[in-house]
């Protein structure tokens, strides 16, 4: 992607980066080269992760951001619209689990509407807000981190290891629906030079995934960087690469 005369520095946008795989995708990015900002919930938190960044040699600062409150949403678009300007790179990456298991036939209503609020609703709140900053760009990207476990055909498949996990009404439900808004956000967005693409990091010993794998005694060695991966290509993706598209580290994923 290249630069327009009035800003030379790539910006990427990346939600609930402050610690886990959203670290690790501004890290990644940092090191391309972009002006990344730590989108964080937590002001202390963001700053410390953007300081951490800035230690490293690269270029980061914190912007408040709670992707479920869309006041504050905007106050962040007002922010990077006065500096930097525009966005090249958004990476929706902020979200729940509202429980490692939560049972369909014993769902509690409020959970799960707080989980779409964030894994949802959210990426909806932030893509809007800041779709103008994206449009300033030659060529924006817009990654939403969704989850193999949101893979219906990996839920349906007996051979594969996401048969036995037990069902939930909340995470999954939720980054299957991203999956399908990822599509929607890709035709609408057809034409304009702004492609959007869902990724799959995997299972990572990240905070995240604690309560997952003490409720089912599964365990993972991958490393936030090795999730960050996938979602880092997507940002940086050529004009002629794939929109509307699902993909963890070996290519498409199976809806």
């Amino acid at each position: 992607m290249s630069a327009t005369p009035e800003h030379t520095t790539e910006t990427a946008l990346v939600t609930g980066a402050n610690k886990g795989i959203g670290y690790a995708v501004a890290e990644g990015l940092a090191a391309r080269g972009m002006t990344v900002l730590i989108g964080s919930r937590d002001p202390g938190r963001g700053e410390m992760a953007a300081a951490s960044l800035r230690e490293a040699g690269h270029d980061a600062r914190a912007v408040v951001l709670d992707v479920t409150d869309q006041a504050a949403v905007e106050k962040a678009a007002r922010a990077i619209a006065a500096s930097p300007g525009r966005l090249d790179v958004l990476v929706n990456n902020a979200g729940i689990s509202g429980g490692a298991l939560h049972f369909p036939d014993e769902a509690d209503l409020d959970v799960v509407r707080r989980v779409f609020d964030t894994n949802l609703f959210g990426v909806i709140r932030v893509t809007n807000a800041m779709l103008p900053l994206l449009r300033r760009a030659p060529a924006a990207r817009i990654v939403n981190i969704s989850s193999g476990t949101s893979s219906m055909a990996a839920m349906t498949d007996p051979g594969h290891y996401f048969w036995d996990v037990p069902g939930s009404a909340a995470y999954p439900a939720s980054k299957a629906a991203l999956n399908m808004l990822t599509i929607q956000y890709a035709k609408r967005l057809r034409g304009s030079g702004i492609l959007v693409n869902a990724a799959a990091p995997g299972a990572c010993a990240t905070d995240f995934t604690v309560e997952f794998t003490r409720a089912t005694g599964r365990t993972t060695t991958r490393t936030a960087a090795q999730g960050a991966a996938v979602a880092i290509k997507l940002a940086t993706l050529d004009g002629d690469g794939p929109t509307g598209g699902f993909f963890d580290d070996d290519g498409p994923v199976a809806w």
